[in-house]
């Protein structure tokens, strides 16, 4: 027995557990699909169905239709997990460069994404302030010996685990950075180093300009490609951290900005 909106309903459990069943199998499934696998069942005894079931914490109700839990959160996941897989000779090389610029003296803000992660994994962090966008970065720089770890609170963007908005704007605004540590999405010598984000775009921005100083982390497959938001110029940063050497025109425009390129 359930009680749905004041009213009693019998639960068939064989006939939820197999609807369930099917749901976890496809992914998602629509109403008119349940109702032709059980032609016996009115529209109305589905959705209690499924309504049911979302309260058991196994799907999640769409227009006309269910998806599941399980397959939502293995795809956001797996978004995260294919890019933590990719390039990872460049990831490495990057954060072996980069560790030489590491600076202990203040707070050293580690951005999001899987670059930043494969530093995260490579440095001492004994005595490390240290601030972040990132839950993941945040634990692993916990585990590798921070004095401490600011996590920023915010909006958590489930494909690449960073947090940001107004709350994470805030916070920053009341941090002092010696060194910052930013990945980009994109970088080209018209538009500088873009992201396909706002709000995380608006939160690498402050970051920068607060930042003493900045150290770009960019892989050579993020080389002159232009996303619709740009959160720095070259003139803004201090390093820029490749796995091979950009390309001439780039490097002298980094030169002639009295950016250190490694």
């Amino acid at each position: 027995m359930s009680i749905i909106m004041g009213e009693v309903v019998t639960i068939n459990s064989e006939r939820i557990w197999s609807i369930n069943s099917y749901i976890q199998q496809k992914g998602q499934v629509h109403l008119r699909e349940l109702m032709q696998l059980y032609p016996h069942v009115s529209a109305m005894t589905i959705r209690r169905d499924i309504d049911y079931l979302e309260k058991q914490g196994h799907v999640v109700r769409t227009r006309g239709g269910a998806k599941s839990i399980n397959h939502l959160t293995r795809v956001k996941e797996d978004a995260y997990s294919m890019r933590a897989a990719e390039r990872t000779e460049a990831k490495m090389a990057i954060a072996q460069k980069a560790l030489g610029i590491l600076d202990k003296t203040g707070a050293v803000f580690f951005d999001a994404g899987t670059t930043v992660m494969s530093l995260a994994c490579a440095i001492d962090a004994e005595g490390v302030f240290a601030v972040t966008s990132a839950p993941n970065i945040a634990l692993e720089l916990t585990r590798a010996g921070a004095s401490r770890t600011v996590l920023l609170g915010g909006n958590l963007n489930r494909d690449n685990l960073s947090v940001s908005g107004a709350s994470a704007l805030e916070q920053i605004k009341n941090i002092n950075i010696s060194t910052a540590f930013i990945a980009t999405s994109g970088f080209s010598l018209g538009a500088g180093f873009t992201n396909g984000n706002f709000d995380e775009s608006e939160l690498k921005r402050l970051v920068v300009s607060r930042a003493s100083k900045v150290v770009m982390l960019v892989d050579s497959g993020k080389l002159d490609i232009n996303l619709p938001y740009t959160f720095a110029r070259l003139a803004d940063v201090d390093y820029l951290v490749c796995e091979t050497a950009p390309h001439d025109d780039v490097i002298k425009a980094a030169r002639d900005e009295g950016v250190t390129v490694l």
